[in-house]
């Protein structure tokens, strides 16, 4: 019998690439590959990059150049490059990076077993040519779900499972192999995105927005649950927009308590929302509902009305403050993240000024901050009036260091709250750690729990906040107050 194949994938970049990974994982194991965690260790290294903005695309060119470096020591015999940044740039990439032995586009992602094969055996797949994706669908969003059947969708896998891809026990998920045993895991609501912000080019690679059906996102759910998963953070490049081109903008509020009911799922979390499109209802429904997080991932980006106006956003200090209000007489522990641009071209003093005023009253448990800096194909890399280098990393430096002052303050005000913790991870010598409703995975910190002898991964505990490091928190189980026992299953 034939050694079997091996790959590995390195994902990098946001959580919508890490399903990307999982949906490759699913369609590679599907046809006989053997998944493997170190690039090291496998036939094919698969690169799932990022090209968001210049920081991660250098990441993605450096992974790429890492496991090429495997190709002289290790058993790695192919390295390919898949995920936004190929997308992008197709045979730019590939011209500029020759260490990479495939580039392959979305398109490429329903036949990635056959790309792989054709790569691993000396072949050579062309790298596409990179187009705008906008165009692929409809302009009226009504018009694209029977045409988005036809358009590479990473993340929308099919139904139609091959024997063994998901448990024969319970209902079909889109194709899908987990890469980790994290108790969490990401679910993706929608891909693209319509919304013409001056600064991003995000729906040029990545398409115009189409939702996918309740029904995939809840069989997938329930699948992950089958896998151990207890909390599900739903993804997209705008979750406000769910359910627009089904014909129900209100689709989430209905989803969301049908996906808090599927057995197994102790959390669900909902990632990535427009402030110009919250709605009541949608507030209600994420404040009110048992098992989903009072947690609002708000897309900010700056306050001051005109840069807003430049960057073709929306809202001002004063209606950005009087959301925050609103959450939060709803639901006073609600966590809340956002993240801002800072030297956007023709940003005054007085406009930073506007961006501190907000920062100070907005009370945000994380915060992250950029420094502008022009993206290819987007509006905003032809204005004019742009700020010299040092004074964008001159504003950076400031803000960061007020962000990171004001989420530590915030974390202080929490001392004495009871918070419901996700535990993710026990090590004698590190500790128990996981994370509240007020923190999404990997960006919002975490809490350490202390006298916490005993509990497992996965574990869901009520504790009580004595004491932060910065934005971190450092909580004590209360007695008797475990959520869910493996012994139980509750």
């Amino acid at each position: 019998m034939p050694e079997r194949r091996t790959v590995a994938l390195v994902t990098l970049g946001c959580a919508r690439n890490e399903v990307d990974s999982e949906e490759l994982a699913g369609r590679l194991e599907a046809d006989g590959w053997q998944l493997v965690e170190d690039a090291a260790e496998a036939d094919v290294a698969v690169v799932n990059t990022c090209g968001f903005v210049e920081a991660a695309k250098k990441d993605s060119v450096d992974a790429l150049l890492e496991a090429n470096d495997l190709k002289d020591h290790g058993r790695t015999q192919a390295v390919v490059a898949v995920g936004c940044m190929a997308e992008r740039y197709g045979k730019e990439l590939a011209e500029a990076l020759p260490e990479a032995d495939g580039v392959l586009g979305f398109d490429d992602y329903a036949d990635i077993s056959d790309r792989l094969q054709t790569i691993l055996s000396g072949g050579i797949h062309a790298a596409h040519t990179p187009r705008d994706r906008r165009k692929l669908l409809p302009i009226s969003p009504a018009e694209r779900q029977e045409a988005g059947t036809a358009v590479a969708l990473p993340g929308h896998g099919p139904a139609d499972l091959p024997e063994g891809v998901a448990p024969a026990s319970g209902p079909r998920a889109p194709l899908r192999r987990r890469l980790d045993g994290a108790p969490v895991a990401s679910v993706k609501l929608a891909s693209g995105c319509d919304r013409r912000c001056s600064f991003c080019a995000i729906p040029s690679f990545r398409g115009s927005f189409i939702s996918r059906r309740p029904s995939d996102v809840l069989n997938e759910t329930r699948w992950l649950a089958e896998q151990g998963v207890k909390e599900v953070m739903l993804v997209s490049e705008n979750n406000t927009s769910y359910g627009k081109d089904l014909g129900d903008i209100r689709l989430l509020e209905s989803l969301l308590p049908e996906l808090a009911e599927v057995d197994g799922i102790e959390r669900v979390r909902v990632s990535y929302l427009q402030p110009a499109e919250m709605r009541p209802g949608l507030i209600d429904v994420l404040t009110s509902t048992p098992k989903v997080a009072p947690y609002f991932d708000l897309s900010f980006q700056h306050s001051a009305p005109g840069v807003l106006r430049a960057m073709r956003r929306f809202g001002d200090t004063g209606r950005f403050l009087e959301l925050l209000d609103t959450i939060r007489s709803k639901a006073p522990q609600a966590g809340v993240r956002s993240n801002f641009i800072v030297g956007f071209p023709g940003e005054s003093e007085a406009d930073l000024a506007e961006l501190e005023r907000f920062l100070t009253g907005a009370r945000l448990d994380a915060i992250g901050v950029f420094g502008y800096s022009d993206e290819e194909g987007t509006e905003a890399a032809t204005y004019e009036n742009k700020l010299d280098q040092d004074v964008v990393d001159e504003r950076l430096a400031h803000i960061s260091r007020l962000a990171e002052e004001l989420v530590s303050q915030r974390a202080e005000e929490r001392l004495g709250e009871t918070v419901r913790v996700l535990v993710e991870s026990v090590d004698a010598e590190e500790g128990v750690y996981g994370r509240g409703e007020h923190q999404a995975p990997e960006t919002d910190g975490q809490v350490r729990l202390t006298d916490a002898e005993g509990l497992a991964v996965g574990r869901i505990v009520e504790a009580k906040v004595v004491g932060t490091e910065g934005v971190d928190l450092v909580a004590e189980p209360l007695t008797g107050a475990f959520a869910w026992s493996e012994e139980t299953g509750r």
